[in-house]
């Protein structure tokens, strides 16, 4: 499908600039709230929204949309994306709001929607907003207008949510963790829910100005945790990014670990616990040795398109439950109906009080492949597609590679630009791979 405004996750941009800008945001709500009234003679939508200072313009914009149009709404304050998804479907509520850009930095911002069972809505009603928002918009009048509340301790309900996905039977007790939130939406969530289960806790990333948001810290920039945790001599370190769906680890000796080991390392855990595990989803670009070990263990891998909304759809299909990114999306879809940065952690912190052994002895089968990323500026008019010399190079290396290693060539969905990618066992190979691959489609 053809979307104007939808990307793979909701519709994002830079503030001020369309379709980040108070007018556009208020017709978005209002054609929302005809859609959910097609269904619905009295719908509610829960909103809430990270630390931007754009956060306050956007949420007034689309409490005005959604009450034009005779749809109750709830402000939930900042509150982690997952948070939304929760107390949508606890609260029996018609939909979920989230305004944020997750990782990107505070100039951008954006709108994504949840379904009232908490899960990312199909393509098709992204389709029917669309719609509506090129038709005339009609104003209900004062007896229909909708009406706004807040929701008191929506981040205490979020909060006693995670817990319960940790087994009563373990403890944090005895382990010191240094909790990064990216300056984000779980800055006064995050560090409450490891203290709570025991943990002695440590913050970085946990005081948001409006500006600061991912600004050196949280998930995209992990460096950050990785000297905390050798500074605070501590056992774990949590990174999660701006909207805390994304999750990276750092063991006690500062080794980073990415949403594809941790995936693998939640696989092994529930295997290890007598859990039968039919099969993971991953995406185009997870690395290939995690696939390999996932299969040596008797578990199917399948790849979908990247984006955690192809995993989920991937996941739904085949009946399975675990699935996720190497940015670090991470689905358990027996514990929550998205991707949860801070439930994702406490299934990793479960999986080691669970075998008595670390991080790198876990996940000790898997060495990652090296991966060599080439972005390739294409031409106006270039078609790569039909680039004879790109094809029969491919086949080269791929023959080269022999099962111990891939090629993977992708458009960019937002520039243009070819991403030629590479992954090898042997790092100077992948390098010289994706280098002949890039040189011949510059020829083309």
């Amino acid at each position: 499908m053809s979307r104007k405004y939808f990307g793979t996750d909701g519709i994002r941009g830079t503030v001020g600039q369309p379709p980040i800008t108070p007018d556009f945001v208020l017709r978005l709500a209002h054609a929302v709230g005809r859609v959910l009234k097609q269904n619905e003679s009295r719908p509610t939508v829960l909103i809430g929204k990270d630390t931007r200072i754009s956060g306050y313009m956007l949420e007034s914009a689309l409490e005005s949309g959604f009450n034009s149009a005779g749809v109750d709404v709830v402000l939930l304050g900042p509150l982690p994306t997952p948070g939304v998804a929760y107390l949508t479907r606890a609260q029996r509520a018609s939909l979920g709001v989230v305004i944020s850009a997750s990782h990107n930095p505070y100039a951008d911002n954006g709108i994504k929607f949840f379904s009232a069972l908490g899960t990312k809505l199909p393509d098709e009603w992204e389709a029917a907003v669309e719609a509506a928002l090129d038709e005339q918009p009609v104003w209900a009048d004062s007896a229909n207008l909708g009406k706004a509340r807040r929701l008191d301790d929506a981040a205490g309900r979020y909060i006693e949510f995670c817990k319960s996905t940790f087994e009563p039977n373990f403890t944090l007790r005895g382990i010191k963790i240094v909790v990064d939130a990216a300056h984000g939406a779980a800055y006064h969530i995050a560090p409450l829910v490891f203290h709570e289960l025991g943990a002695e806790v440590h913050g970085i990333g946990c005081a948001p100005d409006g500006l600061n948001i991912n600004k050196g810290v949280g998930a995209t920039h992990p460096e950050a945790l990785v000297a905390a945790v050798k500074e605070q001599d501590a056992h774990f370190g949590i990174a999660l990014d701006g909207d805390a769906d994304r999750l990276q680890v750092v063991d006690a000796h500062g080794r980073l670990y990415n949403g594809d080991e941790l995936l693998y390392l939640i696989v092994c855990d529930r295997l290890a616990r007598g859990e039968k595990v039919p099969g993971a989803v991953g995406t185009l670009m997870t690395n290939m040795a995690v696939e390999l070990a996932l299969r040596e263990r008797g578990v199917e891998f399948v790849r979908a398109k990247v984006g955690d909304r192809y995993v989920l759809e991937e996941l739904e299909k085949r009946g399975w439950l675990l699935g996720g990114e190497g940015s670090g999306h991470l689905l358990a879809l027996d514990k929550h109906t998205t991707g949860d940065g801070l439930i994702s952690a406490l299934q990793v912190l479960r999986a080691c009080a669970h075998s008595s052994r670390s991080l790198s002895q876990l996940l000790q089968d898997v060495q990652l492949f090296p991966q060599t990323l080439i972005n390739v500026r294409l031409a106006p008019g270039q078609d790569w597609k039909r680039n004879e010399q790109l094809a029969s190079t491919t086949r080269a290396v791929e023959r080269e590679l022999e099962g111990q290693g891939r090629v993977l060539i992708r458009a960019s969905g937002t520039e243009p630009l070819l991403r030629v990618m590479v992954e090898a066992r042997d790092a100077q190979q992948a390098r010289n791979s994706a280098e002949r691959l890039a040189q011949a489609v510059r020829a083309g």
